[in-house]
């Protein structure tokens, strides 16, 4: 048998060791995006604000409405808050590297040896972190309030983790806006006028039933119902059903997506 045979090739040498950097340097990149956060605490302040004013107002104020009372009421809601804070936190990812694009922060990453793509793969890992903390202070503040979900700890974690998925698979939607938007303000214009409706006219807040039929197709078609749907089947009662099958298929398709067409139109501007 000839050496050649059953060594490899210089060729796949050099893709591995590329692939290698690019991987420590895409880590290394997202240390700096948790450094950013450390050094300015205040960027956190919608993922450890929101999640607590929102699951107190909407609890408060539709409760009783809804539900009858604020304890029937929060197996509905904290996933539905749940959802809806750790998406819409999302869109920061590009909002900030619109404003890293603005101030030539990826200017300066051009001249140093580091794979191009590592500084955008850095700050989508990164933002995983404030996901994460977004879904730890929601289902926190819900226990506080009493909710006890019969799924267990084990599915409320399975929960968690989807939701940090889905979002970090929707986070390249707003990382495809945040490289070809001109500024940071229509990024989040842009993101905010895609969201809202669908975060809004989902069954995140009440019951699908009590909308009107001309709305009632919308709502369950909406991804963001199936996501809610999922996390409370998860949590609530430890099951899972073919919501969270839509979900994770849905983030897939996003990705597969998305993250070309973001890639994409980052090579060609940086």
């Amino acid at each position: 048998m000839s050496r050649s045979t059953i060594s490899p090739t210089t060729h796949q040498l050099k893709n591995h060791t590329s692939v290698t950097q690019t991987i420590r340097h895409s880590l290394t990149m997202a240390y700096r995006g948790l450094l950013k956060i450390r050094r300015t605490p205040e960027q956190l302040f919608d993922v450890t604000l929101q999640p607590i004013i929102f699951t107190l107002m909407f609890t408060y104020i539709f409760g009783g409405a809804i539900s009858g009372n604020v304890h029937n009421y929060l197996p509905v809601i904290i996933p539905g808050i749940l959802v809806q804070t750790v998406i819409t936190t999302s869109i920061v990812t590009g909002v900030q590297l619109r404003e890293d694009m603005d101030k030539g922060v990826f200017d300066r990453f051009k001249s140093l040896p580091i794979a191009r793509i590592s500084p955008l793969a850095g700050a989508l890992l990164a933002d995983t972190i404030r996901y994460t903390i977004a879904t730890v202070l929601t289902f926190t503040m819900g226990y506080l309030m009493g909710y006890r979900p019969d799924g267990g700890i084990g599915y409320v974690a399975i929960a968690g983790l989807l939701v940090i998925l889905c979002s970090w698979a929707i986070s390249w939607i707003f990382a495809f806006f945040g490289v070809i938007a001109r500024t940071a303000s229509s990024v989040q214009g842009i993101s905010m006028l895609v969201l809202f409706p669908l975060t809004f006219l989902s069954n995140a807040y009440v019951p699908v039933k009590t909308m009107p039929d001309w709305l009632q197709w919308f709502v369950n078609i909406n991804p963001i119902s199936h996501l809610v749907t999922a996390v409370r089947e998860l949590a609530n009662s430890g099951v899972i059903g073919w919501d969270l099958m839509i979900s994770l298929i849905g983030s897939a398709v996003i990705v597969l997506i998305f993250a070309p067409l973001t890639v994409r139109a980052y090579m060609r501007r940086t």
